[in-house]
Parts: C-alpha cells; structure tokens; sequence
C-alpha cells in the first residue's frame, strides 16, 4: 500500500447520510425513518418511468398518509424550471419534506426541490460551491441504481438546458438525510444501467484515490468499493436476480460515493460532464470510456495510487512494478466494458470526430480538472485524450 500522506496532512471528512440497508428496507423501514426527521407530509420526487411503476406504487403505499403528492417529472439532467416546478407543486401540497426514488437525477432533482422549498427564491441563486448556507427540507432518499452514490454526495447536477452544459450545485447543506438501501428494488434493472451506473461508481472509487485532495478515510472506502464493484458487477449482469451481489454494488455505489464526495474527482468527470452536456450520453459510459485514458495519461504521476487500486480489485500483486500496474488497471477497464456488453469508444456514441476540438475546450471549464493529480490545462493535451477515447 502507498504511504501519500505526511505530517502536513489535513483534512474534513463528512459522512452524515444515516444509511439503511436491507432487502424490504424501502417499504418496511420508510414510516420509521420520516417519523425520524420529522416528515409529516413528503413530495414523491421520481422520473418518468418509476412513477407509474411497481416500485413507486410500493413505496406510495408504505408512505401512507405522509404522502402529499407525487412529482413524477425528473429527467436525466433535469433543468432549472422543471426543479422550480417541482418545488412549486411542494409548497401547494404544504409538503415539510421530500422523498426521493430513483436514480442520480431523481435524487439530485429533488435536491434542488428541498432547498428551494426550505429558502425559497429562484434555483439559480444558489448555483456554485457553498451558496446555500443551511439546511434544507428534510429529504429521504432511496436509490434504485448501484451506482452514482448522490444519496451521500453534496453535489447537485442541473442541465442548464439553454446553454447546453451542465452547472454544479455543491454545499454540504444538500446532502440527503437517510437512505434507504434495498436490494430487491433494483433486481429488475435492464443490464445496460446496471453496467453504467456500475462503470459510474467504479470511476467515482479510482477518482476519489487518484484526488489532489485524496485523504486515508475517502481512501479506505474508495478500494473498499473498487473490491466489491470487481466482485460483483458482472455478476449482476449474468445473474440479476443476486440480491447478494445487488447489495453489494449498492454498497460499492454508496461507499464509493462517500470517498469522492469527500476526497473529490477528477478528468474522468470532466470529460464526462462535457460529453453528457453536449451529446445526452449517460453518465456511466461516458466514465467508462474516459477511465482507462485518463488512468494512462495520469500513470506517471501516480502509478502507486493505481497499484493499489490494482491490489485490491486482485490484478496485481506487491511484487508488480507500479507503473505495469498502472496499465494493468487501465486494460481492465477496458476490458470490464466490454464483458458488460458497453461500447469502449466515443465514435460509437454518436460523438462525431469534428467535435473533438470543441469538447477538449469546454472540459477546460469544468471545475473536476483542479482536483485531476497530472496537472491537464492545456486543450492540445485534453484533446489527445478524447483522440484515443475516440
């Protein structure tokens, strides 16, 4: 194991999401826990497909009485006015919380919908890095994805639909109260989310290790991750029905999660963002298809960080030179893509060659390249990158 840390180590570490888990938990636990943060009548925030699903419908009737309403509008990469309209519908049913069901855009949707429903105003007041400055409406969040980890995170994504890229809202005041982690929701998950949504977490774990910012408890947690996401994400494809393995990238996600909403990421994000923004590619295989370039343009900086990552995820052993490592990793990656059934290029997202030049500039712009250990501020060297992704 790498020792990159010395006597000038500092650090915060923030973890206050109470976490439930257990197959049942969504339904059997969900009174207890409003009881618990003092919800009296919860905004159902979820996307379009979950809302007349058998998995809301559940959750609904579990909630019972406390059920105000139902905002069943959240899209990936919701916008402004559909969070303003959801905060909105909120105040009309006298709503005091907000339960959250789905994946990172429900979750991140009704983020935006606390806040604005505890300060009032419009969204775009509290857009940046801690502008929000106290506590939101109480918000309980059940995640049906194993894999963005927003249950825990502090970050808010929003589509800023008009100018075609993503903003982040990030204050630790919009970090979810509880989540309920139940395995049995997400067994029924089409195999491409669950191979994003895993590639998504995985990206999160090597990120949170490879951070300028990287610290021993976010480090602790990210190859904790990276473990189980090796053990168990295939094993999800070729068995969806492994409540055992669905718990455990539920876990990985949450863990994972945890690690880089403390320690932070990096260009793998960035490039995701961009490429999100511009081309609607889902989040998971956006990272997926940034990793393993990132991992290799990163290896000379830090291949230490990616051995480790290596050694727990059982590539590698103590006797591996770190740089092989660093490689090792990086082919994984790739290769994992591919047995999860991805696509391992851009070219084959609808990402056009001629874009190229335009992404490598707006990656520039996103506020995850600070954290990135290479120091990458040069858009001649972004765009090499996106050649090779592409």
């Amino acid at each position: 194991m790498s020792q990159r840390y010395d006597s000038g180590l500092s650090f915060i570490w923030r973890a206050p999401t109470k976490i439930v888990f257990g197959a049942g938990s969504a339904e059997l636990e969900i009174q207890s826990e409003l009881d618990e943060l003092g919800i009296e009548r919860a905004l159902l925030v979820t996307d379009t497909f979950l809302a007349g699903h058998e998995i809301s419908a559940k959750v609904k009737a579990a909630m019972g009485r406390r059920l105000a309403g139902v905002f069943g509008e959240a899209v990936p990469d919701s916008g402004i006015s559909l969070i303003e309209k959801g905060a909105d519908q909120a105040r009309r049913v006298n709503a005091t919380g907000v339960v959250s069901i789905g994946g990172g855009s429900s979750i991140d949707t009704a983020k935006g919908i606390a806040l604005l429903l505890a300060k009032g105003g419009r969204l775009r007041d509290y857009d940046g890095i801690n502008a929000v400055g106290s506590r939101i409406a109480p918000h309980l969040a059940i995640p049906t994805t194993a894999g963005t980890g927003s249950e825990v995170t502090y970050v808010a994504v929003v589509k800023d639909h008009e100018a075609g890229r993503k903003l982040l809202f990030a204050d630790w005041n919009l970090i979810p109260d509880t989540a309920l982690l139940d395995p049995a929701l997400i067994t029924g998950l089409p195999a491409a989310v669950t191979a994003h949504t895993g590639m998504d977490a995985l990206s999160h774990a090597i990120e949170a290790m490879h951070s300028l910012q990287r610290e021993p408890i976010a480090d602790g947690a990210a190859l904790h991750a990276a473990r189980l996401i090796e053990d168990n994400l295939l094993r999800c494809i070729q068995e969806p029905g492994d409540l055992t393995a669905r718990g455990c990238m539920m876990i990985a996600a949450n863990l994972a999660g945890a690690a880089f909403g403390n320690a932070q990421v990096g260009l793998v994000h960035a490039i995701a963002h961009t490429v999100g923004a511009k081309f609607g590619i889902p989040h998971g295989l956006a990272n997926a298809i940034a990793l393993p370039h990132v991992i290799r343009h990163n290896a000379s900086t830090c291949p230490d960080v990616y051995k480790d990552v290596a050694l727990a995820m059982g590539l590698v052993d103590r006797n591996t030179p770190d740089p092989e490592a660093a490689e090792i990793l990086a082919a994984h990656c790739e290769s994992l893509s591919g047995k999860l059934g991805i696509e391992k290029r851009f070219r084959d997202t609808g990402v056009g060659e001629d874009a190229l030049e335009e992404l490598a500039g707006l990656t520039l712009e996103d506020g995850a390249l600070v954290y990135n250990p290479r120091p990458t501020f040069d858009q001649e060297e972004i765009l090499e990158i996106y050649k090779k992704a592409w």
